[in-house]
């Protein structure tokens, strides 16, 4: 029953991060978070933010659902699919080097996971696979804190000592986890951690900024896709726990 309540819980929180991310593309009129930016040179159609947008919310609004989350889970996986190989992907491999497009891939691949436990459900097979995405999104997180430490490090809370040290051992934390994932051991732990450092991030980093009242619309975005991200792998981390989780 607990089991039950928690993923509950977690399903709707991913899908109401869903709506607040799908409606901040709709109020901004751009392909923020795991749906942008579109590749290099590529045009752009004027609809396509509306699209994506409304696409989101649509999904968002299905998923607490019973009768609709069948329907809006295969949407939305269908349409991360698209995106990751047709956008991000893209962009990853022509530019191999630059880390901060394939942590933009490791940002579609954790809605993806998530989205992958909502269509099996029950199913073991499925929730071995959302372990493995799961597990490959924290890579590029990982070594993105090691690429851009000096950005991570301006990101630590001011009350907190050493902020090169927190960037390091949180880049870390995500790598040593993927490890896990992906080796099947100590797997639940390791999802379970991830999840809490992603909110945590949320909670600590941009949260504070927006109740600033400095926030630019960097921030906004950066902010939006945080919380939705830590409410997918809620969804992950509250599959694997479960008694029959992989």
């Amino acid at each position: 029953m607990t089991e039950t309540c928690g993923a509950d819980a977690a399903r709707v929180a991913f899908a109401a991060s869903l709506v607040v991310l799908g409606a901040h593309a709709l109020v901004t009129r751009g392909t923020v978070g795991v749906w942008g930016p579109v590749p290099h040179g590529v045009p752009v159609p004027a609809v396509l933010p509306w699209f994506i947008g409304g696409l989101v919310v649509a999904c968002g609004l299905g998923l607490p659902w019973r009768r609709t989350l069948p329907v809006a889970a295969r949407v939305l996986a269908a349409w991360l699919v698209l995106w990751l190989l047709l956008a991000r992907l893209v962009d990853a491999m022509m530019a191999p080097a630059i880390a901060g497009y394939w942590s933009g891939c490791g940002e579609t691949l954790v809605p993806l996971a998530a989205t992958w436990v909502l269509l099996a459900l029950d199913g073991w097979r499925g929730r071995v696979v959302a372990r493995v995405l799961f597990g490959l999104a924290l890579i590029p997180f990982g070594i993105a804190h090691f690429v851009y430490l000096k950005e991570t490090a301006s990101l630590v809370p001011a009350w907190l000592p050493a902020p090169r040290a927190w960037a390091m051992s949180t880049g870390g934390a995500y790598l040593l986890a993927a490890a896990a994932l992906l080796a099947g051991v100590l797997a639940r732990l390791a999802a379970a951690l991830a999840a809490l450092q992603i909110a945590g991030f949320t909670a600590f980093v941009w949260l504070p900024i927006l109740a600033s009242g400095h926030a630019d619309a960097s921030s906004w975005s950066e902010s939006v896709i945080s919380l939705m991200l830590s409410a997918a792998a809620w969804v992950i981390a509250q599959a694997m726990l479960s008694k029959s989780g992989a």
